[in-house]
């Protein structure tokens, strides 16, 4: 899993490297680097597996193909994907359209969120944070642990 945060630095040739812990977890699954897609919902970098990104083009093909919406989707999400490989350093290049989705200058957070995480511009998502612990508390009847069989933890 993705779990965690950590900051790390740009530099002048706009190379970052990944945490040693993501690394880890994409060469488990036999990856040597990441998709990464302009996020819907923020300012921000979404990233995953090729498996990942592959479920995601399957969902899509699955919506009618003479319908707007699977077009659009297509568009926002696969049209604009990257495949980021490690270099022999484990660091990846982010291009100049990524870059600028994100607001990203000097240096970048990766964001664990399980099976997939995010990219994002420090100071932003320190205040995307706050909001978000503030809405999960708000929410927080709305999740729920699965019922396990008897004699489980």
């Amino acid at each position: 899993m993705f779990l965690s945060s950590y900051e790390n630095k740009i530099d002048k040739k706009g190379r970052v490297s990944v945490p040693a812990t993501f690394r880890s977890h994409l060469n488990s699954m036999g990856y040597n680097g990441f998709i990464s897609y302009p996020s819907f919902n923020h300012p921000a970098l979404e990233a995953c597996s090729q498996d990942r990104i592959e479920k995601l083009s399957n969902t899509i093909d699955s919506l009618n193909p003479f319908e707007e919406k699977r077009d659009f989707f297509a568009t926002s999400v696969l049209s604009e994907s990257e495949n980021l490989q490690f270099d022999t350093e484990g660091r990846i290049s982010l291009s100049e359209k990524l870059l600028q989705h994100a607001k990203i200058k000097n240096s970048v957070l990766f964001v664990g969120l399980g099976k997939t995480f995010q990219i994002w511009e420090p100071s932003n998502f320190q205040k995307f944070k706050s909001f978000a612990r503030k809405k999960a508390f708000q929410n927080r009847s709305n999740l729920k642990w699965e019922n396990k069989q008897k004699g489980e933890l």
